[in-house]
């Protein structure tokens, strides 16, 4: 494969700003050609990206245009959209169908989670997806993961036929208490899978980071993009195979390739770096949870409150343009398990051990009208 930058098919620029299902072809065409003349080959895509129309550009930008050698393909299959086992093999060839392309080099379950793996295990989507693989509909198969590293490693050690696991991952998420990405990442690791990365950049957050964050870097080394070190953070991890960055513009395909093209590592300064970026992004979190946890184990009604409060700090740092943000499907994967926000029955047992003596019965209330 070689490199390690993949295109991302989410965020394709768009004729009609109230509608993603109107794909600029012209422009994604010239963006594409950037892509492939500069040595990158992977793209990205999935049933409902563009509202639906993503895979259709696939056979606009892709298919119809380039040698099937080229490049390859990543789609998935949604449980939001199987409900029977007929269902399966029903997207399938339509997706083979609006791609055009006769086999994917890559095929995964989409969003495996807490509840849609429930679907996959009733449907038997894990036999299924080694079937495609053995009739050589696909080239290697895989899952990409909203959830926690405890579901991550049993559905892992359920599915050691799994090739690939996609993980999201940046550095405002590599230590988050409520996303948990390196736990994730080692996890998938310590099973022998690769790593394909989404959400390098959170959706532009770490595009657009604080003043002091962007001073810090530009001291540093003013020609590199801010997008730039969110990318090559998580290229810089042993164990990632891909990471994709969902473009939207050519100057954002110009600007990825530059510096991924020969692509270098972070070094020890720039971690340092990025390590005090985090801490800047983070000190203006909303509520200043510490996440010692002595709140949540006297809890009557179970509920998690660390890590709720870790997500609400994350949803909160999202720029407001990026539309669709992961966070509030961690919290539903999370209210499976724990009592939800609006069940707290404000008792006060966690205000009375909390080291920062925060309003937690005020600052769930926040939770539940963000989440709930």
């Amino acid at each position: 494969m070689g490199k390690k930058l993949g295109f991302g098919l989410m965020r394709l620029p768009s004729l009609d700003p109230s509608d993603a299902g109107k794909v600029d072809i012209e422009q994604t065409c010239k963006m594409v050609d950037i892509f492939l003349d500069r040595g990158f080959t992977y793209f990205d895509t999935a049933w409902m990206y563009c509202n639906f129309k993503s895979e259709d550009a696939v056979k606009d930008i892709l298919t119809t245009r380039h040698n099937r050698d080229s490049f390859t393909l990543t789609t998935k299959l949604h449980s939001g959209f199987i409900n029977s086992k007929d269902d399966r093999d029903k997207i399938f060839n339509t997706q083979r169908s609006k791609t055009g392309l006769d086999y994917f080099d890559y095929y995964w379950l989409h969003d495996v989670n807490s509840h849609s793996v429930e679907v996959y295990d009733r449907l038997d989507c894990w036999s299924w997806l080694q079937a495609k693989k053995a009739s050589g509909d696909v080239k290697h198969i895989g899952f990409s993961f909203h959830d926690g590293p405890e579901l991550l490693d049993k559905v892992l050690t359920d599915h050691p036929e799994i090739e690939y696991v996609q993980l999201q991952i940046n550095y405002l998420d590599w230590e988050s208490k409520g996303v948990r990405s390196r736990e994730c990442y080692e996890t998938a690791t310590r099973h022998g899978k690769p790593v394909i990365v989404m959400e390098p950049v959170k959706g532009g957050t770490l595009a657009n980071v604080p003043e002091e964050v962007e001073t810090l870097f530009k001291a540093y080394n003013k020609s590199a993009s801010i997008p730039s070190w969110a990318i090559r953070f998580a290229a810089s991890l042993d164990n990632v195979f891909m990471v994709l960055s969902g473009m939207s513009s050519i100057s954002q395909v110009e600007d990825n390739t530059s510096y991924m093209m020969d692509f270098k590592p972070v070094n020890d300064e720039e971690k340092l770096l990025i390590k005090n970026a985090t801490d800047i992004i983070n000190g203006n979190i909303a509520i200043p949870c510490t996440g010692c946890a002595y709140c949540a184990p006297g809890c009557p009604m179970n509920i998690n409150i660390p890590r709720y409060f870790s997500l609400y700090n994350a949803e909160m740092q999202e720029v407001e343009s990026k539309g669709w943000t992961p966070q509030g499907e961690y919290y539903d994967n999370l209210t499976k398990e724990f009592g939800k926000a609006s069940e707290c029955i404000a008792c006060g047992q966690c205000e009375g051990v909390c080291p920062q003596h925060l309003p937690i019965i005020e600052n769930l209330k926040l939770v539940a009208d963000k989440f709930e």
